[in-house]
């Protein structure tokens, strides 16, 4: 069996056992205390944000956002299709109903033309959204100024789903930067890992302050525990945030290592017929934290992006479909969507390739010659069914 190549794991830099050691050391390795403090510090000036909340997954990042917009049972929330169900799932955690918005072609994100329309057509039917969440996808910026115009036309707040995205920006802004409110992930596959964790960014501290208190069982100032408000378990460990703080040390290297990644598979791939690499925007800088693939099966004489898969698998590379968009999926086919047929046309067609930083040359290498190897068998099966096809 070959070595195992993963499609993003965690990679530690030099000083994540170095503090993590500390917070033992002191015993302090319980919800808060100084690590957390200066992840949420580190945190706030990377993203160019007043606040952040550190907690326990940017699930529950996104569940607090949404309480903070003021978002209750029976409301709606227009949300990505094109995502991984955490952007969706806290809405129903309050009773709410997201209302799927499909991609445009050149970021694979939420759609500002179909976006208006949902807008347009909720408050006709009388249900004004109480929040609007477009997501970076893959680490590539959504179209934010057009998003943006729309919701502070219709006076909806934007929440940004910036868990795949630390370290993009869109015209030099941090992702999760421009929204009111802004979520990130550290769960084991992102671009840095807490081995579990999130964060809520933003530059309102009273906003902030309020989600630190929710997260934190809602416990009042009291010498006993009192509680006027339902809280959560949401605060982040200090053992998680002192990996965390390691792992700012370096993210600008995690993000340049991604982006050779996704170069490598530009320079070996793009040649290949019927498969294309999304590029950026002018404005838009990726992290690159996945490297994706469409794959054309018509122009690839029948290759298919579940034939490239499976013969990665068997050389025990691990590559994956794109997400499956919101409004396909069973647990929210009543939803109501708005789609145009492009997030459907990337899950068929996508897939995403082995991208983590700590990956080597060689590993990039196995990848890329497995797909060749592919390719060029399958020209050469065509070519020779040709050359002995009867001659009309």
């Amino acid at each position: 069996m070959n070595k195992k190549i993963w499609l993003s794991s965690p990679h530690m830099g030099a000083n994540e056992q170095v503090y993590v050691k500390d917070v033992f050391d002191s015993n302090w390795i319980a919800p808060l205390g100084a690590y957390v403090d200066g992840f949420e510090k580190d945190l706030a000036d990377y993203t160019h944000t007043a606040y952040a909340a550190a907690l326990s997954s940017g699930t529950g990042a996104l569940h607090l956002a949404l309480i903070l917009a003021g978002v209750g049972a029976g409301d709606e929330v227009i949300c990505q299709s094109m995502t991984f169900s955490a952007s969706a799932n806290p809405i129903a955690y309050l009773g709410a109903t997201p209302v799927f918005v499909d991609s445009e072609t050149s970021t694979w994100n939420m759609d500002p033309v179909l976006l208006e329309q949902a807008v347009k057509d909720r408050i006709a039917k009388g249900k004004k959204p109480k929040a609007i969440i477009p997501v970076h996808l893959y680490g590539m910026p959504a179209q934010m100024n057009e998003i943006m115009e729309i919701a502070n036309r219709y006076e909806i707040p934007v929440i940004e789903d910036a868990a795949e995205a630390l370290g993009s920006l869109y015209h030099g802004q941090p992702c999760g930067s421009i929204g009111k409110l802004g979520i990130l992930s550290f769960n084991g596959n992102k671009i840095i890992t807490t081995s579990g964790g999130g964060a809520l960014i933003g530059n309102d501290e009273a906003a902030i302050s309020k989600a630190r208190f929710l997260a934190t069982q809602a416990r009042d100032p009291a010498p006993h525990y009192e509680h006027t408000h339902i809280g959560y378990n949401y605060r982040m460990s200090n053992v998680c945030a002192a990996i965390g703080r390691g792992q700012m040390e370096v993210l600008d290297v995690r993000v340049s290592q991604r982006r050779a990644n996704y170069q490598h598979y530009v320079e070996q791939l793009s040649d290949l017929p019927g498969v294309t690499l999304v590029a950026e925007p002018t404005g838009f800088f990726s992290n690159r934290w996945l490297s994706t693939i469409l794959i054309d099966p018509v122009l690839s004489n029948g290759i298919t992006r579940e034939t490239v898969r499976l013969a990665l698998e068997k050389e025990n590379i691990e590559s994956r479909p794109l997400w499956k968009p919101m409004h396909m999926q069973p647990v929210f086919e009543h939803a109501p969507a708005y789609v145009n047929g492009v997030s459907e046309n990337l899950f068929n067609n996508g897939l995403c390739l082995p991208s983590g930083s700590n990956l080597t040359t060689t590993d990039l290498s196995n990848v890329t010659n497995r797909i060749k190897e592919l390719f060029a068998g399958n020209t050469a099966e065509v070519n020779v069914s040709r050359a002995y096809a009867p001659q009309e």
